[in-house]
């Protein structure tokens, strides 16, 4: 799950985050709000998971590690 995650990531910030694990990549500028959007659809069309907007918190989705623990938890729901 993790190098999809990671692959994910690499296609929509154009850099691969796997030396950035608990880097905010908001914060460092390679991701905005559309990437966001766009970061999101990948993930529940990949894993099959279900990210509710309005439980969007970007606080809780601003590292790859960060990422591929909500994925985690959300699969196993």
């Amino acid at each position: 799950m993790e190098k999809e995650v990671l692959a994910i990531l690499e296609n929509i910030s154009g850099e691969d985050l796997s030396n950035q694990m608990d880097d905010n990549y908001f914060d460092n500028g390679l991701m905005d709000s559309m990437a966001t959007v766009d970061l999101v659809l990948a993930l529940q069309d990949k894993f099959g998971i279900n990210v509710p907007v309005s439980e969007f918190d970007r606080s809780k989705w601003d590292t790859p590690n960060k990422v591929i623990e909500r994925v985690k938890e959300l699969a196993d729901n």
